[in-house]
């Protein structure tokens, strides 16, 4: 049977199809910096103070942009702007036309597949509200994909 991110690009899927199709990994929520010199973007290990680093999942879905001043909305008008976001990331490989990864839930049927296949950032981050500000940078990593 034949699904909707199989047939459907981007532009084309509903806010329901939208939604479903994030894959809850959370690399998003990761803080980035970006180097004043040349817009290198560097990954940390520090998450959104919104994000439960257990579940990977938003504290205030709804309400972030209210808490949080620079947290983006995907959406298909800067999907394709947005190149911080993983090679992983579900909305990249479908505007890529390459199939969902094998441990997607849409593919499985579970939201925890990610996490046992350890494409979720369960486990290796911690959350911005216990970082100093100064401290960041002491903090970039190497891992995302």
């Amino acid at each position: 049977m034949t699904q909707f991110w199989q047939t459907k690009n981007l532009e084309q899927m509903n806010a329901e199809e939208w939604e479903l199709l994030c894959d809850g990994c959370a690399k998003c929520c990761l803080v980035k910096l970006q180097d004043s010199d040349n817009d290198e973007i560097f990954y940390t290990n520090v998450s959104c103070e919104l994000l439960d680093i257990n579940s990977c999942r938003c504290g205030d879905y709804e309400g972030r942009h209210n808490v949080v001043d620079d947290c983006i909305k995907l959406d298909k008008e800067n999907i394709h702007a947005l190149s911080w976001l993983p090679a992983s990331c579900s909305y990249r490989l479908i505007a890529a036309g390459k199939p969902l990864p094998e441990w997607h839930h849409l593919i499985t049927g579970s939201r925890q597949t990610l996490h046992s296949y350890g494409a979720s950032l369960q486990g290796r981050v911690i959350s911005e509200l216990d970082v100093d500000d100064d401290d960041i940078e002491d903090h970039i990593i190497q891992w995302v994909d």
